[in-house]
């Protein structure tokens, strides 16, 4: 096996592993031992299981850099982004624990300042594309600033996907990112246009029953 497959397959391994126990409860013997690999091999890699971790969290982060680019970069209209946009970011809240993120926040305090730096410039200053998309298609009032608009969505998901949160919440993470677009843009939409809202919810459904079949 070529050298970047096997370093791949470690990664993917070490990621499932990572984000359904934590970080801290998970060891490089069980990693290895799961994918029959020597400790030798895992360290050719990655010279500690931290920084298996940062290449972890690169590898899940470039990618879904990409997908969302690939998102905003398309010509289609507001509401089919917006759909595209909540299944990545379903896709990735459901694969990560709660229990992974507070591990992370409190005891590697530098991969989550990184992570938090890619969701502001990666996630959240394409959202706010997706909102000037929205007010120059005529989905937002035109009172709306988009601005203003954008801070208080911002800050609302800021505050929902938090560890101390997320350990709390009666709902999945994916469920909760999914309600607060509902509640803002819904809150903000032209009345005439919230079919084209009702229309993300739909696609969203439609992808969740053909994932689950």
């Amino acid at each position: 096996m070529a050298d970047q497959e096997e370093k791949e397959r470690l990664i993917i391994g070490a990621r499932d592993r990572f984000f359904a126990s934590g970080f801290s409860k998970v060891t490089v013997d069980e990693i290895s031992s799961d994918l029959g690999m020597s400790k030798k091999t895992v360290y050719k890699f990655f010279p500690s299981k931290d920084d298996l971790l940062k290449g972890v969290i690169d590898f899940m982060l470039a990618r879904v850099g990409r997908q969302i680019d690939e998102v905003i970069a398309s010509n289609k209209p507001f509401e089919q982004k917006l759909a595209q946009i909540l299944a990545i970011a379903g896709q990735v809240t459901k694969r990560i624990s709660p229990a992974f993120m507070d591990d992370v926040r409190r005891n590697l305090p530098g991969v989550w300042r990184h992570i938090e730096e890619f969701r502001r410039v990666h996630i959240f200053e394409k959202v706010k594309t997706l909102m000037q998309q929205a007010k120059a298609e005529g989905v937002l009032r035109q009172e709306v600033n988009v601005e203003l608009f954008f801070l208080v969505f911002f800050h609302a998901v800021q505050g929902i996907l938090n560890p101390n949160s997320l350990l709390q919440l009666p709902v999945s993470p994916d469920e909760a990112i999914r309600s607060i677009f509902r509640i803002l843009f819904l809150g903000a939409m032209e009345s005439t246009a919230e079919d084209r809202y009702h229309a993300v919810e739909e696609i969203l459904n439609q992808q969740s029953s053909q994932r689950s079949l």
